[in-house]
């Protein structure tokens, strides 16, 4: 296994190992930086631990760059940063902690380089290269890091069940970077992390999110949600999820299980597209499914409504997560109380009222929501993925069309409110909106064109049948 470095780096390591010889502090570069070198992965953020003081050596590193770069100290926590061109460096002297039960947040003092190694979460992330003149580049490895970077395995360096109680939110690190390495969990590690789940109920929410918001940014996120409902943990955390688990059978008739569904349609979407949002509307899409799930005889399970049930339960999840409940929650909201509309459109004759309509509703989101859509074909059956496929292509085609030719994407009528106020003389009313309506209708209809005569037009003839007079003429 190599250790690759870029010509850069060497040159800041180098300055590093001056800094810290004239201080008299030994210095290592640990954790992460040296975990993703090792596995060629590209890698932005550079800890340093030395014996001694890192805000000291970050100042005198500092000191030898140009130009200076700024560094901040975090004095509380006895370390610093700064940024170099691209590279983040953070420096800390070596410690060691404990922890009382009802924190994470430990107790700390200084320690040896091997105090430092051993309070690290996983023994991948326990690796040190020297930065020392005697021994520069060698790899400082007590718990077997190496040989577990070869056989992709997530273990802890110390005793699993203390590892996780110390600190619960390496449970979910343990899943976040088996997701994204693609890694398997020590079986010792993975039963801790199910004996200790109830433990994750000390982390912030939070924290929580951050995991799973890099789980659903990895490659393939369904490897991280399988790990979280066979830990348990997925049943805390996101119960809405884990309700969606399992087959029932009534009468010889079953339904496909939604859980494993949601993540072939997440993978699917991770295929195409690295947007955050759109993969938290693929997560949530059919979260409306478990409350709506009913049986209905000859019809078998059915799920009415789920997507406005789904859209109505996505900022309650948002709000209980700490995600953010701005543009990003209603652009997922959004995505999902629509995501049955192009279904929908093709078991029938695809109309220009109904891709209007689409259009309309959409807005700009209709290329995303076309994404979705295409993600949520999942059936076994090949004939019938192509059929699936082969009618979201048609409707994509129809969009285009209706697009060029009414111009409805992000559309606002032609005629406002404010001109059927100031045309018949009367304040913000419900004949303003019964008016605004009929405009709207009609155009999405076909009725009249997408334009300000025609619009005017139904607009006085709807004023005069509510019995309203112009005044502006």
């Amino acid at each position: 296994m190599i250790f690759n470095i870029q010509a850069k780096e060497r040159i800041i390591f180098d300055l590093i190992s001056q800094a810290a010889a004239e201080l008299g502090f030994p210095a290592y570069v640990v954790g992460g930086y040296v975990r993703d070198r090792l596995l060629a992965r590209p890698s932005k953020d550079m800890d340093i631990v030395c014996i001694g003081s890192g805000i000291q050596l970050a100042k005198g590193l500092a000191s030898k760059l140009k130009p200076i770069p700024r560094v901040t100290v975090y004095s509380r926590f006895g370390t610093a940063m700064l940024k170099y061109y691209d590279m983040e460096i953070e420096f800390v002297g070596a410690r060691k902690e404990s922890y009382r039960h009802d924190s994470r947040k430990p107790t700390v003092e200084s320690g040896t380089l091997e105090d430092d190694q051993n309070r690290r979460d996983f023994t991948i992330n326990a690796l040190a290269v020297s930065l020392n003149e005697a021994d520069f580049g060698m790899i400082i490895d007590p718990f077997n890091g190496l040989q577990h970077l070869e056989e992709k395995c997530i273990k802890t360096p110390l005793e699993p069940d203390k590892t996780f109680s110390d600190d619960p939110l390496r449970m979910m690190r343990a899943i976040r970077f088996a997701t994204q390495l693609n890694f398997t969990i020590d079986p010792e590690t993975f039963e801790a992390i199910t004996r200790n789940r109830n433990r994750i109920h000390i982390i912030s929410k939070e924290r929580i999110s951050t995991e799973l918001n890099k789980i659903i940014l990895s490659p393939k996120p369904s490897i991280g949600f399988k790990l979280l409902e066979k830990t348990g943990l997925l049943q805390i955390i996101f119960p809405e999820l884990q309700a969606l688990k399992g087959v029932e059978i009534k009468d010889g008739l079953g339904h496909k299980d939604n859980f494993y569904h949601t993540l072939k349609v997440l993978d699917n979407a991770a295929e195409k597209t690295d947007d955050l949002w759109l993969r938290w509307s693929s997560l949530l899409h059919d979260i409306g499914k478990a409350p709506t799930k009913k049986f209905e005889g000859e019809q078998g399970w059915t799920f009415h409504g789920h997507e406005a049930v789904g859209a109505y339960m996505v900022p309650k999840i948002f709000q209980r997560l700490r995600l953010p409940t701005d543009q990003k929650m209603k652009y997922v909201q959004k995505v999902v109380r629509l995501h049955m509309r192009p279904i929908n459109l093709t078991k029938g004759e695809v109309t220009d009222s109904g891709i209007r309509r689409l259009l309309f509703e959409a807005g700009d989101d209709v290329d995303d929501l076309m994404l979705l859509c295409e993600a949520d074909i999942t059936s076994r059956n090949e004939q019938k993925v192509k059929k699936y496929y082969n009618n979201m292509q048609l409707i994509r085609q129809r969009l285009v069309e209706v697009e060029e030719k009414d111009r409805l994407r992000n559309w606002q009528p032609p005629v406002t409110g404010e001109d059927i106020m100031k045309t018949f003389g009367i304040p913000p009313s419900r004949e303003v909106g019964i008016i605004k309506n009929a405009i709207r209708e009609a155009i999405l209809e076909g009725d009249i064109p997408n334009e300000y005569e025609p619009a005017f037009e139904l607009m006085l003839k709807q004023g005069e049948a509510l019995g309203l007079k112009r005044i502006d003429t």
